[in-house]
């Protein structure tokens, strides 16, 4: 029984360490994105937004990776509610903003 419960606290290390990572990540992307915008807006780059809605897509979806294996590590009802209003909120604003880069790509052509 001991052992077990050893086993699992190994496995919760190793996914909160893995929700570190993407989290760390989403936030790493999102920080390059931003500097990489304004350089473009430095240089009137005309496909500006479409560079920041790509950057901010891929943010979120880093993001969103680390709240899906977030849940796997959940004990009560509550913390899975908040956590699946969160994926809902970051689902949503990641397909607004595909929905936008599709919307940018059409009116650069």
């Amino acid at each position: 029984m001991e052992l077990l419960h050893h086993v699992e606290e190994i496995f919760e290390v190793i996914v909160q360490f893995g929700v570190l990572v993407l989290e760390c990540t989403g936030v790493t992307t999102l920080l390059f994105t931003t500097a990489k915008t304004i350089w473009g807006c430095i240089r009137r780059d005309p496909k500006i937004r479409l560079t920041l809605a790509k950057g901010i897509a891929l943010a979120l979806e880093f993001k969103l990776g680390g709240e899906v294996l977030r849940t796997v590590i959940v004990r009560e009802w509550s913390e899975l509610a908040i956590l699946g209003a969160i994926i809902l909120l970051r689902g949503t604003l990641t397909f607004l903003i595909h929905w936008e880069i599709k919307t940018e790509e059409a009116n650069l052509e």
